[in-house]
């Protein structure tokens, strides 16, 4: 599938705000620890979304009913769904001078109430297109990995239910995803509030 940029210049894939925030003193030190081990901009990338799948519980998995959505909010509490780990994530890669953005899928959920995916596009000095990772976090049937050239997602569309892959790469978080985020009390609460579609 061929990604599309949703904000035509690739500064805005470089860019802070309000989420995306990797000018904040907790994300620059994440990044600063990272930056440590990393020989070149591919490790670098790796080891960022290495830490943020596996030190990052994904919050249906550990049960913790806080809600964040702030990339330093994601690394200091170490919870977040799969929409608040993409944004620590994006922060990450952000912070090292590598374009980063975020995408989503279509998924049939338990089928009768479809969810939308989190994920994460980035751009690597001398590769010429996006490429998608998923930091949601790895469980049993679940096994997604840092990969440029063949995607390893949590999940594989199946377009036979209905599933989609949507090609937009953002620059920050859809309105319908962040408010989502912002206005949840707890997790009971934003389940019941995810957006379905994009």
């Amino acid at each position: 599938m061929q990604l599309i940029q949703q904000s035509p210049g690739i500064t805005a894939y470089l860019a802070a705000d309000e989420a995306i925030d990797h000018e904040h003193p907790r994300v620059r030190e994440v990044a600063a620890d990272l930056a440590h081990e990393a020989d070149d901009a591919y490790t670098y990338a790796r080891a960022a979304f290495t830490y943020v799948r596996d030190t990052v519980p994904h919050s249906a998995d550990s049960g913790d009913p806080r809600v964040t959505w702030r990339a330093s909010d994601v690394l200091a509490t170490r919870n977040g769904i799969c929409y608040a780990k993409s944004i620590a994530l994006t922060a990450l890669l952000r912070a090292h001078g590598i374009p980063a953005g975020l995408c989503y899928q279509r998924l049939a959920g338990d089928g009768a109430n479809p969810v939308v995916h989190g994920l994460v596009a980035l751009r690597l000095p001398g590769h010429d297109r996006w490429a998608r990772v998923d930091p949601r976090g790895n469980k049993p049937g679940i096994d997604a990995r840092f990969s440029l050239e063949e995607e390893r997602l949590a999940w594989t569309v199946r377009e036979h239910l209905g599933e989609v892959d949507y090609p937009a790469v953002y620059a920050a978080p859809p309105p319908e995803v962040l408010n989502a985020l912002r206005n949840a009390r707890d997790r009971t609460e934003l389940r019941q509030t995810l957006p379905t579609h994009l």
